[in-house]
């Protein structure tokens, strides 16, 4: 199939074909469709000198929990199904997993309550508690508004300390501002950071660190401060994962590698929280020639499990956060991790390989993180880059009319796209207000990307 065209009309170069169906409903690592193992042993823990917590090298991320609302899919509310929560939490601590990273802003701001109501019905020293000072809204970046920010997270998770709090997502532009200008609003002008190390040096934040998206130059200011005595970091959250390794800039030029983030914080001894370990799922999907190399190798491994065993070896690493929305998703990432088998020096060397290889797939750089919803025009601006992702890798849609299989194709895309995305929340609907872009971690260019796809999509409509 020739789909050089396409991708130039999207604004990206061709890329190497990955064989998933284009047609069926993403479910973020696969393990919905992988055999669930049984644990080989204990869930592996790391030890964090600076607190002396010994911490699941699995954590559970709370961005995306279990919904009511049908397949989980956007609404104007998340609405947390919080009795399946309920299980989910009761499973992972059961299984030794003991870290649970929410936010304010994750679930629509469900999630802090949810996870709350889920973890007070154990034991406090059963479970870590980590946390955000979200910079998403400026609205809340005074000193004030801060500190309710704080307050009403201790509110919301029952408990009168928070074991990790991070400055969240620090490096992000800020509508006019860059990474610097919104890192000094947010958390130096203010005096915000003072006070969060006043209460640390109170007990009521145990561990203070940040998570870090963007402009370099601010990871580097805050390490550079900690050698020179004026901060402390107890911990830092980077994305990292055997693709952003050594190929993050290729894959996105606003990201940094991960090999550089990592390395920078293991000589200062800083323990490693792993956020997008799958990159946003991509890594559950890999190319079919890929993926039966990995079952050749290690043959009751899922796509995901090489992912995670690889984020999991460095051992600065503290733990891997990982969003399970469904309990076959905890229950296979638990299996991996209990107990984790270290990447070896050869299946690095493999996995290095792989992420080059994968570098080039010019995707959208999306990791579904859905920082950018709610969209006010209602766009469901994650699963319609998932569902353009996954095409265009799979190759599915043909440029050429003349192609014997263009109008299967044209087809299998067209309703591809209806059953994931309903009519009235796809990219036709963008009018390019710009209020998403100043949410997206990765700086994607939001409408533009929109108005491409919704172009083509018109076209193949019109092409019968």
């Amino acid at each position: 199939m020739k789909r050089r065209a396409f991708l130039k009309d999207l604004g990206i170069g061709a890329a190497g074909a990955l064989v998933v169906s284009c047609i069926g409903k993403s479910g973020g690592n696969e393990a919905d469709t992988q055999p669930v193992h049984k644990n080989k042993g204990p869930m592996t823990m790391r030890k964090n000198h600076n607190s002396g917590d010994s911490v699941s090298i699995l954590g559970y991320g709370c961005m995306r929990l279990p919904s009511l609302n049908a397949d989980n899919t956007p609404s104007d509310s998340y609405n947390v199904d919080q009795e399946e929560l309920n299980r989910h939490v009761d499973y992972a601590i059961e299984n030794g997993i003991n870290y649970f990273d929410t936010s304010p802003a994750y679930c629509k701001g469900e999630s802090e309550a949810a996870m709350g109501i889920a973890l007070s019905r154990h034991p406090r020293d059963k479970y870590l508690i980590a946390t955000k000072l979200s910079n998403f809204a400026p609205s809340t970046w005074t000193r004030e508004k801060s500190i309710e920010m704080f307050e009403n997270s201790l509110k919301y998770l029952k408990t009168d300390y928070v074991d990790y709090l991070l400055l969240h997502a620090i490096g992000m532009n800020s509508g006019e501002l860059d990474g610097m200008q919104a890192f000094e609003e947010r958390y130096i002008k203010n005096g915000i950071l003072d006070w969060l190390e006043e209460q640390r040096s109170a007990g009521r934040i145990r561990n203070l660190g940040f998570s870090y998206h963007g402009d370099v130059a601010v990871f580097d200011r805050l390490l550079r401060e900690m050698d020179e005595g004026k901060r402390h970091w107890d911990f830092v959250q980077i994305q990292l994962n055997y693709v952003d390794w050594e190929n993050a800039k290729a894959v996105n030029p606003r990201n940094t590698n991960a090999d550089y983030l990592y390395n920078e914080l293991a000589k200062r001894d800083i323990p490693v929280v792993i956020m997008e370990p799958l990159l946003g799922g991509r890594l559950a999907n890999v190319p079919t020639a890929i993926a039966a190399q990995m079952k050749q190798r290690r043959p009751d491994d899922a796509p995901a499990a090489w992912a995670f065993r690889f984020a999991g070896t460095p051992e600065k690493i503290l733990t891997v956060l990982s969003g399970m929305t469904y309990m076959d998703h905890l229950k296979q990432n638990t299996a991996t991790f209990s107990s984790l088998d270290p990447i070896t020096e050869d299946e690095n060397d493999f996995l290095m390989r792989i992420g080059a290889d994968m570098s080039q797939n010019e995707v959208v750089p999306c990791t579904g993180c859905a920082y950018c919803m709610p969209c006010p025009f209602g766009l469901d601006i994650p699963t319609i880059f998932s569902f353009y992702n996954r095409c265009i890798n799979d190759d599915a849609v043909p440029h050429d009319k003349r192609h014997p299989r263009y109008a299967q194709a044209r087809r299998q895309f067209l309703i591809g796209m209806d059953r994931e995305v309903p009519r009235n929340r796809q990219a036709a609907h963008c009018i390019g207000c710009g209020e998403c872009l100043s949410h997206c971690p990765q700086g994607i260019q939001i409408p533009d990307k929109m108005h491409a796809i919704d172009k083509y999509t018109a076209d193949l409509r019109n092409k019968a």
